[in-house]
């Protein structure tokens, strides 16, 4: 029984480092990727199509929108 508990033990401490180096791996991936300007600009574009959507297609900013033609 005590080897059991042992091996258990050993087992646990080796799991949980090798687990901590995984999530860090994967965090470091995660933040490459969400840095990348191709995904910033995707995102961008989701955002400002979730934004239109959730308002109803009217626009969120201060300035007028104008269609080039004189009044």
């Amino acid at each position: 029984m005590l080897k059991f508990l042992l091996g258990a033990a050993i087992g646990y401490v080796l799991g949980a480092k090798a687990g901590h180096e995984r999530y860090e791996q994967l965090r470091r991936t995660y933040q490459r990727v969400a840095d990348h300007p191709a995904v910033q600009g995707a995102a961008g574009v989701v955002r400002a199509r979730v934004e239109e959507t959730v308002n109803g297609g009217k626009h969120t900013t201060d300035t007028p929108v104008t269609t080039g033609r004189p009044l």
